[in-house]
């Protein structure tokens, strides 16, 4: 957490640190990510930096504790009024997810970065800190749907799904990076292509 030194900067500055960190670890993940290259583009010292946080490790999951409340609160959706069918209950998700992704790039390659560190030391203190607190957003997603007419389980089911829109999310967020087409374009394209992804699985589950 921010030491109270942080808590009383002028919000600009504030904003300027936090934009900063999250592009470094966006980019270069935990382990790479520097702090000297933080200060260097939010323009503080890094003796300035560590009154804030203690350290880079205390940065991070400040940074995911952020990120993460924002983007659940900016995609929360009535789960009660969405449809019991699977494929369109994740499709309305989605949709949803995607035009987050779309609209915060660099926080939506941090939180998907995420995922990518587990095995590592900090991969595990992820899982100590943030294992057992709160549910996984697909299990809560997929909670009122009936899946006895399925082959596999609820939770075999619930991680397929999750794979493959983690796979479809990043590869969104490195289409914005790699092409010239407008946002709009590629995420109605992905979204397409999610669909056509889906009623593979559903011919297979």
């Amino acid at each position: 957490m921010p030491t109270k030194i942080f808590t009383e900067l002028d919000e600009k500055k504030q904003e300027r640190i936090i934009d900063a960190a999250l592009k470094e670890f966006a980019e270069y993940g935990y382990e790479n990510a520097s702090t000297n290259r933080i200060v260097k583009t939010c323009g503080v010292s890094k003796g300035s930096l560590f009154k804030y946080f203690e350290n880079k490790e205390e940065l991070y999951f400040y940074l995911i504790d952020t990120v993460s409340a924002r983007m659940a609160e900016e995609t929360r959706l009535d789960i009660n009024r969405l449809s019991k069918d699977l494929y369109e209950r994740v499709i309305a998700y989605s949709v949803t997810e995607i035009s987050w992704y779309a609209a915060n790039p660099v926080k939506g390659r941090f939180l998907i970065g995420i995922a990518s560190e587990s095995g590592s030391d900090i991969g595990r203190k992820i899982i100590d800190r943030y294992g057992e607190k709160s549910e996984d957003i697909y299990e809560t997603l997929l909670k009122e749907v009936d899946m006895s007419g399925f082959h596999n389980s609820r939770r075999e089911i619930t991680d397929i799904l999750r794979w493959v829109l983690m796979g479809f999310n990043s590869s969104f967020l490195k289409s914005i990076s790699d092409s010239d087409n407008d946002i709009e374009t590629l995420k109605k394209s992905y979204i397409r292509q999610l669909k056509r992804h889906l009623q593979v699985l559903k011919s297979g589950l």
